[in-house]
């Protein structure tokens, strides 16, 4: 991109009417810099112009409902000294302390708190996938963590450094609003501080305030609005609101905050009225980028897979409002064997505890206990090697492998989710069992309270699998892919 060129800046709807209070409710302004530009030779301004138009074309589709642009997440390890098995290990610890987290607000919902001792913290940045973009004008490089189970958006910011612990060698830097034209504060009348789900929420000269619990950690801070920059060869930059905040409790390591992709109010899913969503996750031990695509970009049927592209709805829960992107899963099978899960055990409940989620930010996947124990024994029968006693590496079931015998020798058969309609996931060795160190691979399927808890789809149980979340039409679509060929 060039110095003369910007990206165009959409501004959401959230945030619209407390910037430009004179322009219409429907349509989505677009800033235009009025700095006088000297001409350009005449092939830099041909160039110049197939910019423009380029540009133009991503702002006119955003004016019309749709924000149409790739970004590429980064690996949860990349970059890191860890070995394969390090980081498996790490990643399955997180994904275990998000899954208490996520059933111990059930619980606090439904009043059956669980002690402080039974929700571990761990840091955010083990359990996802992340993307930088640009915050502020001009533009301070970030890394926030991708989570379609987070509302806010949200980033440890200067504003309030002070009341942040002291702050560990090789963090990244915080973001300065002082050093951004376009940030501003939040009023408590705007939709977002009316309207957002927070732990706790209060109004100071005219501040909106929060404290807000993730899946593994505490930050707090205060609501405002800022331009974000996104894109891999199109740049786009969008008003968002977020949050300016801090980390009471927990860590990021490596990541400044979170980028919220929930249905919930305050998500960028919703702040922008993005149609569809989709995601690509390559393989766990790969750590190579993955594709996220936005709006028209996000299409099962432009990309080659390896497989049928299916289709399920997205559910609402009907007792209460949660971040969450809940999926019909009715059974499952291993190999071409049903197993004798009830449909109703993996159902939402009429309290809004239970159903299936659809999660970026978990590592492994759980079933409630009921479910959990028919897998297990299924899975005993059926895989022929030692079982190690005991729990492992926070893993519920491992198995010794023969010496000198890698996973990738292990013949098992298919673990296959099925989902109202006929739509069903059909999951390879890879995407359900981890080799967790020479020797032992173990499943990568946990368990969750029968009373109270949610049954999880994680990250391990998507790669090579491109995602799709119509949130217009409601509807969860999948299809095995060769994620880095897209």
């Amino acid at each position: 991109m060039t110095a003369t060129t910007q990206p165009p800046r959409v501004s959401s709807p959230y945030i619209t009417k407390r910037l430009m209070p004179k322009a219409s409710a429907r349509a989505r302004p677009v800033l235009v810099s009025k700095t006088p530009r000297r001409p350009l030779p005449k092939p830099m301004a041909r160039h110049h112009l197939l910019l423009q138009l380029l540009y133009l074309a991503v702002v006119l589709t955003a004016a019309h409902g749709s924000i149409d642009f790739r970004a590429d997440l980064n690996h949860p390890y990349a970059g890191s000294s860890l070995s394969k098995y390090e980081f498996t290990t790490n990643a399955a610890r997180a994904s275990n302390a998000r899954a208490a987290r996520i059933n111990a607000r059930f619980a606090r919902i439904l009043g059956q708190g669980l002690p402080a001792v039974d929700v571990p913290l761990t840091p955010l940045a083990d359990q996802g996938h992340s993307l930088t973009v640009g915050i502020g004008t001009p533009p301070q490089p970030r890394t926030l963590i991708v989570d379609t189970g987070s509302d806010l958006i949200w980033t440890q910011c200067q504003l309030l450094f002070r009341r942040t612990a002291a702050r560990q060698r090789g963090e990244p830097p915080l973001y300065d609003p002082r050093r951004s034209s376009s940030f501003a504060f939040l009023p408590c009348s705007s939709r977002l501080c009316q309207e957002g789900q927070f732990s706790d929420k209060n109004c100071t000269r005219n501040r909106c305030l929060y404290d807000d619990v993730y899946g593994s950690a505490e930050a707090d801070g205060v609501l405002a609005s800022e331009s974000f920059t996104f894109g891999v060869h199109t740049k786009v930059s969008l008003s968002l609101g977020f949050g300016c905040g801090a980390l009471s409790a927990g860590s990021l390591v490596g990541a400044s905050g979170i980028m919220g992709l929930s249905p919930g109010t305050m998500s960028l899913i919703s702040q922008l009225s993005v149609p569809r969503f989709s995601y690509c996750l390559t393989p766990f031990a790969d750590r190579t980028t993955s594709p996220l695509l936005f709006g028209a970009m996000a299409d099962l049927h432009k990309n080659k897979t390896t497989g049928p592209i299916q289709t399920t709805s997205i559910l609402r829960n009907p007792a209460m409002e949660t971040a969450y992107y809940y999926v019909p899963l009715v059974g499952l099978s291993l190999g071409a064997k049903r197993l004798a899960v009830p449909e109703a055990t993996l159902a939402i409940k009429p309290d809004g505890s239970g159903g299936t989620i659809v999660d970026s930010g978990s590592t492994i996947s759980y079933l409630v206990e009921k479910a959990f124990k028919v897998l297990k024994k299924a899975v005993l029968k059926t895989v022929r090697l030692p079982v190690v006693n005991g729990t492992v590496e926070d893993y519920e079931l491992c198995f010794a492998l023969p010496s000198g015998v890698a996973m990738s020798s292990v013949k098992t058969p298919p673990l296959v989710l099925h989902f109202e309609g006929g739509a069903a996931m059909v999951l390879t060795k890879d995407n359900y069992f981890q080799e967790v160190r020479a020797g032992l691979m173990c499943l990568a399927v946990g368990s969750s309270p029968d009373d109270f808890g949610v049954s999880i789809i994680g990250n391990v149980q998507q790669q090579n699998m491109h995602v799709l979340f119509d949130v217009r039409s409601q509807k969860f679509s999948f299809a095995p892919t060769q994620c880095d060929s897209i």
